[in-house]
Order: structure tokens, then C-alpha cells, then sequence
């Protein structure tokens, strides 16, 4: 078992655990000085606070032909925490030369590189966290928002990564770097009422001018009445279509009740609406037999799924709808730069910084994926198969 300093927080061994599993005499210097951080908002040891040094074939079944030799011997010391849903990755120790990976302990059948060693992934990990929380060497972007504070934030914590690395940053962190600083695109909602303040200008910038749809009062329905939401659609608007999203374009909005008569003539109800579907404006169409609809006194974004007739939480309004729409577009046009890098090498990892992200900067992401319920975004970004990244 490990020791652990309780009142700091960190997890130091002796000497005697780490023989005969690790040789490197920095790893080792690592593990009996400085120790590891407990835990943390990217990483945890907790298989070294609970379990001590165990190998691969310690933690699996060591008999299974189809384990890769060079994996066997590897050191489990914890894990990459990931958004609710999703399968952690543990994270391997080479006792041998130090350098960190990660593999599914599950299918063990290739590992990715994370760091050259323990003290460049703790320090990874601290500048990622300081990013987050804007603190740190991040304290001067406390305030800052918009693509251009976003922009700076990203080339910085770059820079950061490829110091430690000598320019081969792992796609965990190359995702971190590009990924993570796009939530300082949009600022706390301090003027528009809602979850963020939107500039007009970033949909306008991002899908183009003529592509961001904007409302005139004449378009609501009467049950439109939260008026956040009715100025938002006014002078911010919606892009009009996204891999995931295809606005209503052709029709003044509709309830959801109108909707349903409309859409099938002759029929006076296609499907079971909920309670209150004249109160539920549908403000367009998601893949799938989804629609997107609106509460129009209370603002909240919902997923209303046809085939099971059931409503889900979707955004907490529509100011995160609209940055959640942004974001998703965004990292498309940065993988798109990158030849599809990230979508390719680590498709899971880039899944799971979106995830990490959308989550920061809406409150309905986080309740929903925390309490396991089905949650569209969430599923839709782990569509690997469907290339929705």
C-alpha cells in the first residue's frame, strides 16, 4: 500500500514498493520525494492509494493470449477521469524508462502516449487545471472573453505542452490545448438574462453572416413569453444548420402541438405530446427523430424524442444551445486543419475534452451526465462510428 501525506494531499511509496517494479531512478525519485497528487480534475491515483505498484498482467487476466508483450509489465497508477457515460483510460508507468501511456485495461490492445514522465504529466495536469479555473499562470485571462482571449489561452498552454514534450504534444493534451480554451468564447450572462452572453458576432463569424437565422416578434408564438429568449432570437439568432441541428426555416415557429398537426395532415395528433405542448415552441429539427424545442415561459431547451415520446434536458436556454452549436463547429474546423488528427488519433479523448467542456459552461450538461440520465450532446459527440467530431 502506499502512504499518503493526508495534509497535502499526496501519495508518496517507499522504497520497497517500487522494487522490483520500477528502475528508473528519477520515477523513483519521483514516487518517494515529491510524491503524486491524490487527486485532481484531469487525474486520479487512486489504484496507487488502494492498491500499490500492480502490473498490467496483475490488474488483468495475465493468462490472456492477446495481451501485447510490451504492455505485461507496465505499472497501473491510476486513471484519466472522464465525463459520466464514458470508460476511463488507466494510466501505465514504464518502471523502466519512466514514460507515461494509457490504455483501456478492458482491451488491451494498444496504449498512447500521455507524458515522457511523471513530473511533465503533473505539471501538464496543474497547467490544464489553472486554465480551467483561470488562476495560476492563466490568472490574467480572469474577465477575458472572446475568440480572441480564447486564441491566446490556446497558443499559451500549447507552448506549454510542447516545451515538455519537444514539440511531439500526445493528442490528449493537444486536445486540451486547442479544446479547453474555447469556453472563454462567451462570457457569464451578466447582460442577456440568460446562462452566457452570446456576441452576435461569433455565430456571424463562425457559420457566416447570411447563415445565422434572426426573429422578428411577428415569428413567435403567443406562448413565447420569456423574454430573454425572445431578444436572443432577435439579435443573436440561431445558425440555421449544423451537423447535428437544422433550424425551421420555412414556417413561422410553431408549438410543438402545431407542429404535430402540421406535419402530418390530417391527422390531429401523429404522436403523444407532452403536458404543455402549447407552451413548447419547436425551434427546429435534431438527427434522429429529435426535436429541439423551447419552453416558452421559462426559456429551458429541451430534446423531445418522437419515438419515445419523452422529453430531455438538453441546455439550460438558449445561449448555451448556441454555444454548444458553436463549439461543436468549431472543433470540426480545427480537426479539419489538423487533417483530422485529433478525430483520428484519439477520438474518445477528443470526446471527452468536449464533453469536459460543454459541461463547464452549461449546467444542464452537467446535471444531466452526472445523474447517468441519456443526454443528446453527450451521445452524439461519442459517435465515433457517425464521425460527429
Amino acid at each position: 500500500m502506499s502512504r499518503t501525506d493526508t495534509a497535502v494531499g499526496v501519495i508518496r511509496l517507499t522504497e520497497d514498493q517500487l522494487d522490483p517494479y520500477v528502475t528508473h531512478a528519477p520515477t523513483r525519485h519521483r514516487l518517494t520525494g515529491p510524491g503524486l497528487p491524490s487527486d485532481g480534475a484531469l487525474l486520479t491515483f487512486t489504484a496507487l492509494r488502494t492498491r500499490g505498484l500492480r502490473t498490467v498482467a496483475q490488474s488483468t487476466d495475465a493468462d490472456d493470449p492477446d495481451l501485447p508483450t510490451e504492455l505485461r509489465d507496465r505499472l497501473v497508477i491510476g486513471e484519466l477521469l472522464a465525463p459520466a457515460g464514458m470508460d476511463p483510460e488507466s494510466i501505465l508507468l514504464d518502471g523502466g524508462t519512466g514514460e507515461i501511456s494509457t490504455a483501456y485495461l478492458f482491451e488491451l490492445m494498444d496504449s498512447r502516449p500521455l507524458a515522457p514522465s511523471l513530473e511533465v504529466l503533473v505539471r501538464f495536469a496543474t497547467v490544464t487545471e489553472e486554465l480551467a479555473d483561470l488562476r495560476g499562470q492563466f490568472a490574467s485571462y480572469a474577465g477575458r472573453h472572446g475568440t480572441k482571449a480564447a486564441a491566446e489561452a490556446s497558443r499559451r498552454l500549447l507552448a506549454l505542452f510542447e516545451e515538455g514534450t519537444d514539440g511531439r504534444v500526445p493528442p490528449y493534451w493537444k486536445a486540451a490545448a486547442l479544446i479547453r480554451p474555447l469556453a472563454l468564447a462567451a462570457g457569464p450572462g451578466t447582460d442577456s438574462g440568460l446562462t452566457l452572453d452570446v456576441p452576435a458576432r461569433l455565430l456571424d463569424e463562425e457559420f457566416g453572416h447570411g447563415r445565422v437565422a434572426r426573429y422578428e416578434d411577428v415569428d413567435f408564438p403567443s406562448t413565447l413569453t420569456h423574454e430573454p429568449t425572445r431578444r436572443f432570437l432577435r439579435e443573436t439568432g440561431l445558425p440555421e444548420q449544423t451537423v447535428l441541428f437544422r433550424l425551421d426555416t420555412e414556417v413561422p415557429l410553431q408549438t410543438l402541438a402545431e407542429y404535430a398537426a402540421d406535419d402530418r395532415p390530417g391527422t390531429a395528433s401523429p404522436f403523444e405530446l407532452p403536458a404543455r405542448a402549447d407552451h413548447l415552441i419547436r425551434l427546429g429539427h435534431l438527427v434522429e427523430d429529435n426535436s429541439l424545442v423551447v419552453d416558452g415561459a421559462t426559456g429551458e431547451v429541451l430534446n423531445w424524442s418522437e419515438p419515445e415520446a419523452r422529453l430531455y434536458p438538453l441546455n439550460t436556454d438558449v445561449s448555451t444551445l448556441a454555444f454548444t452549436l458553436w463549439l461543436h463547429h468549431r472543433e470540426r474546423t480545427i480537426d479539419r486543419a489538423l487533417s483530422h488528427e485529433l478525430s483520428t488519433e484519439a477520438y474518445d479523448q477528443l470526446a471527452a475534452t468536449m464533453l469536459q467542456v460543454l459541461t463547464s459552461i452549461d449546467p444542464t450538461a452537467t446535471a444531466t451526465t452526472t445523474a447517468a440520465d441519456w443526454h443528446y450532446w453527450t451521445q452524439a459527440f461519442q459517435d465515433e462510428p457517425g464521425g460527429v467530431l
